[in-house]
């Protein structure tokens, strides 16, 4: 029971560490470096963006961080050893919100963007960007700083796993 305790962790760990590193470079990398492009370019990199990341890596990271880390919690509630629930626990509304984030707020505007078509043929390419890109990083932040949360938690049940453990 230990070792699949250790492993739903290590699944659930990477995962999270995979997401925050997807979200906040978004933050402080892609976002920031397309923001200079003219609205035409920027639609553009968006779809392109979200052509792209539909794959099987950033699924299986995006679902992972939940449902990896939902195990971890399962196998820790049933467990003699409960000192790394809380942790995982506070992990996993982490991974819900930038999930519930994701589906809810960042996919339906990515949706407008992907409806737009071809960005040489759209004519109010200022109003699309103006009505999705302000609210698309903020609400990518919240799933940078959540996926964030998310990992420390994670890592710190890794700790204390250990510690019980040892």
């Amino acid at each position: 029971m230990r070792l699949l305790q250790l492993l739903a962790l290590l699944a659930a760990t990477l995962s999270a560490g995979l997401m925050a590193g997807l979200f906040t470079g978004f933050s402080y990398a892609v976002m920031p470096g397309i923001k200079i492009l003219d609205d035409r370019s920027w639609v553009a990199a968006m779809q392109q963006i979200n052509r792209v990341i539909m794959n099987g890596w950033f699924m299986t990271a995006f679902l992972g961080s939940v449902a990896f880390t939902g195990a971890a919690l399962a196998l820790n509630w049933f467990s003699d050893d409960r000192s790394a629930l809380p942790w995982i626990a506070v992990a996993l509304v982490l991974a819900l919100v930038a999930f519930i984030g994701t589906i809810g707020v960042n996919v339906p505007l990515n949706d407008q963007l992907m409806a737009a078509g071809d960005p040489s043929t759209f004519d109010d390419l200022a109003g699309l960007r103006e009505r999705v890109e302000a609210k698309w990083i903020a609400w990518n932040t919240v799933r940078g700083v959540a996926s964030l949360g998310s990992l420390a938690a994670l890592a710190w049940a890794l700790v204390v796993h250990g510690r019980a453990s040892g």
